[in-house]
């Protein structure tokens, strides 16, 4: 997993409520097991018709928001089914970023897993930046990990609140594997030792 770098870029503004995974990735393109691939149908049910026509409507349709990197979305993203495959299609279209109030805890998890930053914020912080995103490409969100600050174009700065360990993982691109491979001396160690002493097994 790659390090998790500050960002400074476009933000696309959803304010629906309860936006499953389903809806992030539907049911269909579940069949992989790449976390490549899967940006291109992000959202399908509602970036595309039923003949695979973009809707103009939407929001990462719109020139604006083809190159987002974050998103400000209402209460409660990610809620649904358990499906990884969520935060992969997110990673692999580009976003880096997801803003809400609240979060399916299963989602929230599996992004830090994922290098996408999750951020919980308090409901009219979270209205100053969909403001500041609705107003398109002129306007650049700017996250700073490590400070654990996000800031609106005019310099409107919020502080959130984050767990250490996600924090440390991000930051130094260390997903489930990557930990364990901290660990990978001790683990050798380990097998060696248990050979010499069990050499039937």
């Amino acid at each position: 997993m790659e390090k998790f770098e500050n960002v400074s870029g476009v933000a696309a503004p959803m304010p629906l409520i309860n936006i499953d995974t389903d809806m992030i990735i539907p049911k269909q393109f579940l069949k992989t097991i790449k976390r490549s691939g899967l940006g291109v149908n992000l959202f399908d049910e509602m970036r595309y018709d039923d003949d695979g026509n973009e809707i103009e409507s939407f929001v990462l349709n719109k020139p604006a928001y083809r190159n987002a990197e974050i998103i400000v979305a209402g209460d409660n993203f990610g809620c649904g089914s358990s499906r990884e495959h969520a935060p992969w299609a997110l990673k692999d279209f580009g976003i880096k970023v997801v803003v809400s109030t609240s979060f399916a805890d299963i989602f929230y998890s599996n992004c830090f897993k994922n290098g996408i930053l999750p951020i919980k914020l308090a409901p009219e912080q979270v209205a100053v930046l969909m403001e500041d995103a609705e107003r398109g490409e002129n306007a650049r969100i700017s996250v700073d990990l490590a400070a654990q600050t996000i800031s609106a174009t005019d310099g409107t700065e919020f502080h959130f609140e984050l767990d250490a360990f996600k924090k440390h993982c991000l930051l130094n691109g260390l997903d489930d594997i990557g930990l364990t491979m901290q660990k990978v001396d001790a683990i050798d160690k380990f097998e060696a030792e248990y050979s010499a002493r069990t050499p039937w097994v």
